[in-house]
């Protein structure tokens, strides 16, 4: 092979190299993927967290990148906002935002303080007495028992008889009208007569006296029907 042929042969070669080379696939160029989507951010606050049961507190949130906002309790919320709730008991209140990116979750725990046990208030023996043995109401120059105190004594006669210990005094009183002498003599009457009632219906007389004030003490001192028909009384008095 003469100079001149070998020098061809070498440039034939170096130029199918470079043929070759030139038409290598280059590589597809292909865009990057999407960043993803921004996680949703949730807070939630009460202010106060503190009350005491009956009041109202309020609930504030705020969230960001959220699709979908609710509160446990009360349900779809905006995405921003606040309202005022009254919890009857403690409660932690749970925000769920949910978005394309996900979901976030806050909380507000709300204390309430629940009122003091009312403490029961003990009645006295009178405050007892004064509730369940009711005065006696005469018609006027009468110690017969009216048919509308018939109640009266019963109820009177049912509660002493829990208290077999206690002793009673039973006042006689009239109204204004008439001398002193036939006023004492009708209180006393009168007396007598829710006495004898009281024992009928099972009270032991040997707890119960008489006495008569007349028109002396009355309980009203106006000069007309209604005053006068509250003094035509037997009032009792609990001795024990």
């Amino acid at each position: 092979m003469t100079y001149t042929k070998k020098s061809s042969v070498i440039l034939l070669a170096l130029l199918a190299a470079v043929l070759v080379v030139g038409c290598k696939k280059k590589p597809v160029q292909t865009a990057p993927p999407p960043p993803p989507p921004p996680a949703p951010t949730a807070s939630l606050s009460a202010n106060p967290d503190a009350i005491e049961a009956g009041q109202a507190t309020t609930l504030t949130w705020r969230t960001e990148n959220a699709t979908d906002v609710s509160i446990e309790g009360i349900g779809p919320v905006e995405p921003s906002g606040s309202r005022q709730v009254s919890p009857v008991q403690s409660t932690t209140y749970r925000l769920t935002a949910k978005g394309a990116g996900g979901a976030q979750e806050a909380t507000a725990r709300v204390t309430v303080a629940q009122p003091a046990p009312r403490q029961e208030i003990s009645l006295t023996d009178e405050q007892l007495f004064q509730q369940n043995v009711k005065d006696v109401f005469f018609d006027y120059d009468s110690y017969e028992i009216r048919a509308d105190q018939q109640s009266a004594i019963a109820a009177a006669a049912s509660f002493l008889k829990t208290r077999p210990n206690w002793k009673v005094t039973i006042e006689g009183h009239c109204d204004e009208r008439g001398s002193i002498e036939y006023n004492l003599t009708l209180g006393t009457n009168r007396a007598e007569a829710v006495k004898n009632a009281l024992v009928q219906q099972g009270v032991s007389a040997g707890n119960l006296r008489t006495v008569t004030f007349g028109k002396e003490k009355p309980f009203c001192n106006e000069s007309n029907e209604t005053c006068w028909q509250q003094n035509r009384r037997g009032h009792y008095v609990l001795n024990k």
